[in-house]
């Protein structure tokens, strides 16, 4: 028998006009009568967005763009194990309202290389972070909103918080998710502990092995389980699995997980950065902050005063119903009403 689906709620005490408009249009999303814009997502998509590729002194990335390159640009953040079709109808939808959706492929991924054969295949947080300020720098571009879930999201949240001039806007999928990697790492619930087998694994050579023979297999397994309400089709994972063939997929993932859990060295260029980040910064730039409530990773946590403090602007804090792990793909209007919302309030 299946378990009812929770409501969508915000976990805010009172909210302004404004944010009651913008919990109705999720809570309409998350039970499937967000179709109308769903609908008009499908008709901008049918407009195959412009396939680029930029050059920055570490990387050639690749990535798409949609909407009117004049528009107001919102560079949009992927994560792990997944690409930049995670985006395609959120970015239809932003486009459609007049702005430049920028979906770049992270390190690692797709059609983005690593411009010297010799250069170490890192992926710390702060190298994350940091081309997503090497890509805007390329593109010429000196402000942006920017979102992002899992690497994605902690990629927006590190822009956002060391670069608060050039974010106008963050639109945070999974929360305050920056790390302090300095620190020894502290052993979480039974529960949660058993949800990260992937990272436990990837941290032997055994590991390293696995990923390099099942790459698709295990990541089609974390697509399973972190969004276990989404049905998705065999199609829609193999079109991303693609981006999985990347030469340098395993050695960034590798170096990723073993990195935060202090069995793998950092980038010496960004020891500075990782002492910051290790502080815990503030968000100080306008966000909302989305969670998927049926995310197989964890339920979403509790709001607490400690993560209010370290969003000083958020304008928002919703949980949406039927929707796991990959919330652009399971409730694209939810998420593109969330980043409508930022950016009209936010000029």
């Amino acid at each position: 028998m299946k378990r009812p689906k929770p409501e969508a709620q915000s976990l805010q005490p009172a909210m302004p006009h404004s944010r009651r408009r913008l919990l109705k249009t999720l809570v309409a999303g998350a039970l499937g009568s967000g179709l109308a814009e769903r609908r008009d997502a499908v008709v901008q998509a049918r407009t195959p967005p412009r396939t680029r590729s930029v050059q920055t002194p570490v990387l050639d990335i690749g990535f798409e763009e949609s909407g009117d390159a004049r528009g107001f640009p919102i560079i949009l953040l992927h994560g792990f194990p997944d690409d930049v079709r995670a985006w395609d109808e959120v970015a239809a939808s932003l486009a459609g309202k007049g702005y430049r959706a920028i979906v770049p492929y992270l390190r690692g991924y797709g059609a983005t290389r690593f411009r010297d054969p010799s250069s170490p295949r890192m992926a710390q947080q702060a190298a994350i972070g940091q081309d997503v300020i090497d890509l805007a720098d390329a593109l010429g571009v000196s402000r942006f909103a920017v979102a992002g879930y899992d690497w994605g999201g902690r990629a927006a949240c590190i822009a956002a918080a060391l670069h608060p001039k050039r974010v106008r806007a963050a639109l945070l999928i999974g929360g305050y998710t920056i790390q302090d990697t300095l620190a020894p790492p502290q052993p979480a619930s039974p529960e949660r502990e058993r949800a990260l087998w992937y990272q436990w694994y990837f941290n032997t050579e055994r590991g390293r092995v696995g990923l390099t023979r099942n790459r698709r297999g295990i990541c089609r397994l974390l697509w399973d389980t972190w969004s276990p309400t989404w049905r998705f089709t065999d199609d829609t994972f193999n079109r991303t699995a693609a981006a999985f063939d990347n030469p340098d997929f395993v050695d960034v993932v590798i170096h990723s997980y073993r990195h935060r859990n202090g069995n793998a060295p950092g980038e010496p260029r960004f020891a500075d950065v990782e002492h910051r980040l290790a502080q815990r910064p503030t968000i100080d730039v306008p966000s909302i902050v989305l969670y998927g409530a049926d995310d197989g990773l964890g339920p979403p946590p509790a709001d607490t005063p400690a993560e209010r403090a370290l969003l000083t602007a958020r304008v928002a804090r919703l949980v949406v119903a039927g929707a796991g792990h990959f919330l652009p793909r399971e409730r694209p209007e939810a998420v593109s009403s969330a980043m409508l919302e930022l950016l009209e309030k936010n000029r």
